[in-house]
């Protein structure tokens, strides 16, 4: 046990190592690169516009602000692959075989070109500094070693006497040695903070170059699509009860009617023929009103309203011809409409698995967590231990569960494999009261 725990911390320094030294070289190239980069990029890029005036730049710009682009795009790549740090371009698109006119002005009016122009100057200042630092913190301690271990005196006679490693004044071997501490000293540091400071850099890179257009785009075709999946969903939902009260109750009522109008007819004529209508009617009374409840339970079930999901649920496992578990962490009540739509979502997917997973036994397990900011997030897991290959696709009603959360901006997530088990995993956000 001793001998494997060693193995791992050492494995464990030698990767910190590795990602140190990986670091230094990378923000050293990125520093090597930023300043000149950005510096021509800028100063190409203000001459074109200050050229446009006599014609010159209608010309340049557009392929001034490409390559400005371009030197953008390739620091998003670095962003993404060297720091973890997503920086999604939105540049307006340019209609094409557009003429040189269009193209600089159409670049021009881009908020995001003008994003890129302030990003320059921030490029080949902090941004420069920022991705210089992981190196120095790494490398400049090296010098200190060096003067340490006896190069101070070539150091000295350079420097006519004195040469100052840092704030170390160095003159003999004692302020050396003085010296190799404070390299020790920022190597420890640079264990620490190497691989931070380059993120950083990225992390300045997306605050000064980053939009969150694309961000609202997605969200705006996401509440699109999931506005009209709600609208269409409550088209559906009236047309089924239309369609229940038709056929179910209405019909019954109306046959009741009837045969309350033949047994006044034949109340006098023929008792016994009006009292076999009377118990004929008493029973499509109570027929009709064994659908009304049914219908009514479809809609919003009573016991939903009154005992909340977690009981629900539980009645609803109740009725399954099949073993199941229930496990219930709620501290509280989510809102009306999310219980709704988490009820008939765990009803969709039980009815599946009752259908089609042959399965002998479902667990079921409802909890609220605190994931997503100060409102937090109800997870519910649905497993069976059937034959697995549930999907998410067009026709199946697990599309329309997923439908049906994301208009609460709800997840499904699915794991089916052949042979099973199958695990059904449902997230809402919401606060419990």
């Amino acid at each position: 046990m001793t001998i494997d725990t060693k193995s791992g911390t050492g494995g464990d320094g030698r990767t910190r190592a590795r990602g140190m030294g990986l670091a230094a070289v990378r923000g050293l190239a990125l520093a090597l690169i930023t300043l000149p980069g950005s510096v021509l990029c800028l100063v190409l890029s203000l001459v074109s516009i200050a050229l446009i005036p006599i014609g010159v730049g209608i010309v340049t710009t557009p392929w001034v602000l490409t390559g400005v682009r371009a030197f953008a795009d390739w620091r998003r790549v670095l962003a993404a692959e060297w720091g973890g740090v997503r920086i999604p371009p939105a540049y307006r698109p340019m209609p094409k075989g557009a003429n040189p006119w269009t193209r600089t002005f159409g670049m021009l009016r881009d908020p995001a070109t003008w994003r890129d122009l302030r990003w320059l100057p921030v490029d080949m200042t902090a941004g420069f500094l920022t991705a210089l630092l992981p190196a120095v913190l790494l490398f400049y301690p090296l010098e200190g070693f060096a003067i340490a271990a006896g190069l101070w005196r070539v150091f000295t006679d350079v420097g006519g006497g004195t040469y100052w490693y840092g704030f170390v004044p160095v003159t003999g071997q004692a302020s050396a040695l003085g010296a190799g501490a404070l390299g020790l000293a920022l190597l420890f540091v640079a264990h620490f903070y190497t691989a931070p400071l380059l993120r950083a850099h990225f992390r300045l890179t997306r605050a000064v170059l980053g939009s969150n257009q694309g961000q609202l785009a997605e969200r705006v075709r996401v509440l699109t699509e999931t506005r009209r999946d709600a609208v269409d969903t409550s088209a559906a939902e009236l047309r089924r009860i239309e369609r229940d009260l038709h056929d179910g109750a209405q019909a019954r009522l109306v046959a009741m009617g009837m045969d309350l109008g033949t047994i006044e007819m034949l109340l006098e004529k023929d008792p016994a023929k009006a009292r076999q209508l009377v118990a004929q009617a008493r029973q499509s009374s109570a027929d009709a009103l064994a659908e009304l409840r049914d219908l009514v339970r479809g809609i919003h079930p009573p016991v939903l309203a009154e005992r909340g999901l977690g009981d629900a649920v539980r009645a609803l496992a109740l009725r399954l011809p099949i073993a199941t578990e229930v496990n219930v962490e709620l501290p509280g009540r989510a809102e009306a409409p999310v219980e709704s739509a988490a009820y008939f979502a765990v009803s969709e997917v039980l009815t599946n698995a009752v259908k089609h997973a042959g399965a002998d036994r479902i667990w079921i397990d409802l909890h609220h967590t605190a994931e997503r900011g100060d409102n937090g997030m109800l997870r519910i897991t649905v497993t069976d231990n059937g034959k697995g290959g549930a999907v998410i696709g067009a026709g199946s009603g697990l599309a329309g569960v997923e439908r049906r959360l994301g208009t609460f901006d709800g997840v499904l997530a699915v794991s089916s494999p052949a042979g099973g088990p199958t695990m059904v995993t449902m997230e809402i956000p919401c606060a419990l009261s």
